[in-house]
């Protein structure tokens, strides 16, 4: 009789949870069921708006409500002033001013506004979008610039920024390029490295001086200095070695007339021709 009880017991409590369970499922539904039946009998259709308790018809795109409808008249709708727009059915009274592309924001006009649609905006050339909406840009932001020891690995876009990514070592760039350039070896050109490269700046590099070139140099300068030398004092032991040929010289050159002593003749002989007929007209007067 026990194990009999026990088992109407637990037979009993299966029912109860089964009814609380059938229960919840009912009370879901009928939840359901008077929502969707608000949805669909409290509203106005989808191309109507709801005014004064009547649903009117919406005015097309480019157009605004110029007088509402009533039990006996249609909506009334014109359409939209220069700079102004709608873009979507409505039931509004007043169409929406055009959006104006400030450079400040970095924008230009990409098209131009309309009254069924509004202006769209895009980026100025050098910057990118950071916030958009229906379509058009409403701010961009220039793009990054790549700093020294830095390389372009894509530029960048309306839409996307400029990516940079150092140089690895051994290599440089001025940020400016799309791939970073080995350094300059300087020893494989002839020369010796004078600075080392960095990642933004390219080896240095300066000519080598050979000590043989040097070498030999400045021993032609030593036999040029040397040859002068000896000439200068063969040249002096010459002139004290024959002082005759140096007295001739001296001798030929006193014995040249020079441009005084000829102008001195010259006028001497000048005075004694002259001189001449002043004597005979002296004596001239004593002879008659």
């Amino acid at each position: 009789m026990k194990s009999a009880g026990e088992t109407w017991i637990k037979t009993l409590f299966s029912l109860l949870k089964d009814m609380l369970f059938l229960r919840t499922i009912i009370s879901m539904v009928a939840f359901l069921v008077a929502a969707n039946f608000e949805l669909c009998f409290c509203g106005c259709a989808r191309a109507e708006y709801e005014i004064n308790g009547e649903c009117c018809p919406m005015c097309a795109p480019g157009n605004r409500v110029y007088w509402h409808c009533t039990v006996d008249t249609s909506t009334t709708c014109v359409p939209c002033l220069a700079s102004t727009f709608t873009d979507e059915p409505n039931g509004l009274t007043k169409c929406f001013p055009c959006t104006v592309c400030a450079t400040v924001k970095g924008l230009k006009v990409q098209k131009s506004c309309m009254r069924f649609g509004d202006t769209l905006c895009e980026p100025q050339e050098g910057f990118h979008c950071i916030k958009q909406k229906k379509g058009s840009c409403e701010l961009a932001v220039e793009h990054s610039k790549c700093q020294p020891g830095q390389y372009i690995e894509n530029t960048g876009t309306a839409l996307s920024d400029t990516v940079c990514v150092d140089c690895t070592d051994g290599s440089y760039s001025n940020g400016s390029v799309m791939s970073c350039l080995p350094h300059s070896k300087c020893e494989m050109m002839g020369f010796k490295e004078k600075k080392a490269g960095t990642t933004s700046s390219d080896a240095e590099c300066e000519k080598v001086t050979s000590v043989g070139l040097v070498v030999l140099v400045t021993i032609a300068v030593v036999l040029v200095v040397a040859g002068t030398v000896a000439a200068l004092l063969a040249c002096i032991k010459y002139r004290k070695c024959n002082p005759q040929h140096s007295n001739k010289d001296v001798e030929y050159k006193s014995k040249q007339p020079s441009e005084d002593d000829e102008t001195a003749h010259f006028t001497s002989t000048n005075q004694q021709q002259i001189s001449v007929p002043v004597d005979i007209l002296e004596s001239a007067p004593h002879s008659l």
